[in-house]
Parts: structure tokens; C-alpha cells; sequence
């Protein structure tokens, strides 16, 4: 029979079967011969086929995948190979903070630009927004906006925006990924309070968040009745996937970065030097002459020439 992953580590997955049972399966072979590439077999949102145990009916064996209709990954720094954070979604929030922890312009661009290469609609999720918000990060939240990306504000604390945010959520199947202590887990107990998800606080020393959601897992939520203007029965599926200090891109190669950036992309090789240019120093450059200009942020445009130089010498910052 078929059924969807749920969430697992290791060589042990809990997965809903077409029967109504969540069952807790192995890979059989202990391996997926399709996905021996990545750093982990299996991501939540995934379609499996099992083979229920004849014995016992909560255990089952993973006996092959079916195709995915699209992947969010990153570079598994420690393991060499890439990470499967989520699978088959239709939207990725890529959560994030005016403060605690530190705003990290560059760690969601990243993020984007990794949606972005898979196909998936990104949203940037701005959480925490009752802290007040300088005049740097309120430049950078309105600057994704003029170039095209949704953003929503929202507080779990205070419930602001979370109505908007249920309303987008609801029918569909969506990832929750960012850093560590922005709070991912708070925002899903708030959409459903019968989901109790753990949440953490940030490091005193270094302001950053730890660790409290430590595998994907996949939630379906009963959005609650009151961000959805007393409607009953609206539901959701969220994948809340665990927070990461450093995301680093996968699969795209240094000169091809810039085509994910939507604001510059439209200008490439319409300079004088075409496709051959560096868009560094050339005279006729058009992709200089836009920063220059003001059409292309010179924020952005770092985050650009930062981002390639980390593809290609491997160090990758914060």
C-alpha cells in the first residue's frame, strides 16, 4: 500500500498509510536505491510503498519511493552530501526575525534563491514583528517586496498577521524552514493549539537559538477557529523542519547564482560584453549601471557577489 512520510531519523520512518494507520517502517534493503545520493533517504512529504508486517500492524517495511513532484534541500556541511528538508509542497516560508535572533538578510537569500531553483513559491515569514524593527531590516523586508516575493509579518506572541497567514496556509501543503530560535514551532502552536510543538529560548551567550524541533516532521492542523473568522473545519499541512545556524546552497553552480536573483536576472547579458561579462569592473555593464542607478539595491547586489564567492571557495558564513 501507499502512504506519506510523516517524519523519521535514521532507518526509522513514521508513515500514514492509505489504511489509516501510521505506521513505524524500515527501508528494506536498508537502503533506496534512487536516493543514495543524499545525506538521508526520506524527507516528510514523501509517497512511499510499504509492506505491512504480517505480525504486527503498527510496522511495516519501505519497499520503494514514488517520484517527487519537487524537493527542498540543502548542503549537508558535516555529512558531504545534500539534505532533504521537505518533499511534494506547495509553498516554502522562509521564516525569519527583526531580532532574536540577529536579522540575517544573506541566510534567507539563500533560502530564496534554494526555493527558487526547486520550483517552490517562497514567502518570506517575518515572525516576531511586536520587537521593534530598525531602519536596516524594515529597508530589507520592502526591498523583497519590490522585487516581487510575498511577506507577511506576523507575531506568535501577540497573534498579529496570523490570521493572514492561516488563510494562506489553509488547503495546501506548506515548509516552515529558517534559522534556529525564530520561531517556527511557537507560530504552528498558535494556528493549532492542539498541536503542542516544543520551543525553546535563544542562547544568552550568543543570542541564537537552539535546537528544539531535530527532524522534519509533517503536522496536519485544524486551523483554529478564530484567525479564520469562526469558520470550523479549515485545515492545513505544515512541515516544520528543524532550525539551522547555516544554510548552504546545493546544487548551483557559481555563475549561474545570478539568475536567481529576480531583480538582476531580466539585465543579464544584455551588456556590452553579453554573457561574457563579470559584471565587476566592464565599461557598458548593465548590471552595474542598474546598481549605480538605484534599480538593483547595492545590498542585494552584495548578497549577490557574497553568495558566489561562497560557492566558489566552499567557505560559507554564518
Amino acid at each position: 500500500m501507499q502512504g506519506i512520510v510523516i517524519g523519521g531519523s535514521k532507518n526509522i520512518f513514521s508513515v500514514e498509510c492509505d489504511d489509516n494507520v501510521t505506521r513505524q517502517c524500515t527501508i528494506k534493503g536498508k537502503k533506496l536505491k534512487t536516493e543514495d545520493r543524499f545525506y538521508n533517504p526520506l524527507a516528510a512529504g514523501d509517497f512511499v510503498n510499504i509492506e505491512p508486517d504480517e505480525k504486527n500492524n503498527e510496522l511495516g517495511q519501505i519497499i520503494s519511493l514514488e517520484p517527487r513532484k519537487n524537493a527542498f534541500v540543502r548542503w549537508n556541511v558535516k555529512g558531504r552530501a545534500p539534505q532533504l528538508l521537505a518533499a511534494n509542497v506547495d509553498r516554502i516560508f522562509c521564516v525569519t526575525t527583526p531580532d532574536e535572533p540577529p536579522f540575517r538578510p544573506r541566510f534567507v537569500d539563500r533560502m530564496l534563491i534554494q526555493a527558487d531553483a526547486a520550483n517552490i513559491e517562497p514567502v518570506i515569514l517575518c515572525n516576531k514583528c511586536d520587537l521593534p524593527i530598525d531602519s536596516d531590516v524594515d529597508f530589507r523586508l520592502a526591498e523583497w517586496e519590490r522585487i516581487g516575493y510575498t511577506m507577511i509579518k506576523v507575531s506568535a506572541k501577540t497573534g498579529e498577521g496570523m490570521s493572514q497567514l492561516a488563510t494562506m496556509l489553509e488547503g495546501k501543503r506548506s515548509v516552515f524552514a529558517g534559522q534556529s530560535g525564530v520561531g517556527k514551532s511557537s507560530i504552528v502552536n498558535v494556528l493549532d493549539s492542539s498541536v503542542v510543538l516544543k520551543t525553546g529560548s535563544l542562547s544568552e551567550k550568543y543570542g541564537r537559538g537552539t535546537h528544539t524541533t531535530t527532524r522534519g516532521m509533517l503536522y496536519h492542523l485544524r486551523l483554529n477557529e478564530s484567525l479564520m473568522d469562526g469558520r470550523m473545519g479549515a485545515t492545513a499541512d505544515i512541515i516544520d523542519t528543524p532550525g539551522v545556524r547555516r544554510f548552504v546552497l546545493d546544487g548551483i553552480d557559481a555563475d549561474d547564482i545570478i539568475l536567481y536573483f529576480r531583480e538582476i536576472a531580466p539585465i543579464v547579458g544584455t551588456c556590452t560584453f553579453g554573457m561574457s561579462c563579470t559584471h565587476t569592473k566592464e565599461a557598458g555593464c548593465r548590471v552595474l549601471e542598474a546598481v549605480h542607478a538605484g534599480v538593483i539595491s547595492e545590498e542585494r547586489f552584495e548578497s549577490y557577489e557574497r553568495i558566489k564567492e561562497e560557492i566558489l571557495t566552499g567557505n560559507w558564513k554564518d
